[in-house]
């Protein structure tokens, strides 16, 4: 006894149907692991500041953060072509946002032995801004060993800052930079938002500028009224944008103690403009999706 007409097409339109389903997961899978994480854009910005210097309208400023030296696709050859992309922006300054090793917390031995921290610095250092090269601490450089990271890229010709003011002179004007520790390691909430409104008294600009590795730590200073009233501009790092963006969903996993809000691209909070990059490298999964590696170029008006 036969079955009834067009069963068998149906079963066949439904088989196509699965089978097609599975192509376009495996082949969503593959562009996932093997072909985003390997990309790396240019993202330019332009964001307004509420500043009455002129040279501002000029500065053009290079933002990376993540790098993760030694992790999944990023080597030798990755690490050049991120100096080399950097270099051709012409950047009056550029602002390296933590995180240049990839280091699981409490282990008992470095994890970057595959690509020690000299290696990095040693092509870190081809660089070029022409008002310089400054860089915070992350907290994957803090569980490796923040003296080396600091030690090699200094001897690199990195300017580092941790929990420190920087002048920087700049076209017959001048700009203050703050360089902070990173949020996971502040300890007492209270005294380090203390220690921030210290530097902020110290910075000499009226145009400042803070560096952090973890976008949290401007919410710290919202939080305990320390954001120094010559603020222009934060800029951190850390969150990778999620490394996944889904349509409809947005961002399943943001390394934030405040979600989305801080989770990639520029914003305002508490009055103060800020810049979260995406980073470069990949931690925990070596996965991006729709939220590919990027240097930043940010200028404004």
């Amino acid at each position: 006894m036969s079955g009834r007409p067009g069963s068998s097409a149906k079963r066949r339109i439904l088989l196509a149907g699965v089978v097609c389903g599975i192509g376009i997961v495996l082949v969503l899978l593959t562009y996932s692991f093997f072909i985003e994480p390997d990309r790396l854009i240019v993202n330019n910005q332009s964001i307004e500041l509420q500043s009455s210097s002129e040279f501002i309208r000029n500065l053009k400023i290079v933002v990376w953060s993540d790098l993760h030296a030694g992790s999944e696709f990023i080597d030798t050859d990755k690490i050049e072509k991120v100096v080399e992309l950097t270099n051709q922006q012409k950047p009056d300054l550029v602002f390296l946002l933590g995180d240049f090793v990839s280091q699981v917390r409490g282990t008992s031995e470095p994890r970057p032995l595959n690509f020690p921290i000299e290696k990095a610095a040693k092509i870190l250092g081809g660089l070029k801004a022409r008002n310089g090269v400054f860089a915070v601490i992350g907290n994957h450089d803090d569980w490796y060993d923040r003296e080396a990271v600091t030690s090699e890229l200094t001897s690199a010709g990195i300017k580092v800052l941790f929990d420190s003011v920087e002048e920087v002179a700049i076209d017959g004007g001048s700009i203050s930079l703050i360089g902070l520790r990173d949020f996971l390691s502040i300890g007492n909430e209270a005294e380090y938002a203390a220690r921030i409104k210290e530097l902020g008294s110290k910075s000499m600009s009226k145009d400042l500028i803070v560096l952090a590795h973890n976008p949290d730590s401007l919410e710290l200073m919202i939080r305990k009224s320390s954001v120094p009233s010559n603020t222009r501009l934060f800029l951190a790092g850390h969150t990778h944008g999620g490394q996944v963006w889904l349509p409809l969903l947005g961002r399943p996993i943001v390394p934030s103690n405040y979600g989305q809000k801080y989770a990639a691209g520029r914003g305002e909070a508490g009055g103060v403009k800020f810049f979260v990059t995406t980073g470069i490298g990949t931690s925990l999964l070596p996965v991006r999706f729709m939220v590919p590696p990027e240097i930043a170029v940010l200028e404004f008006k």
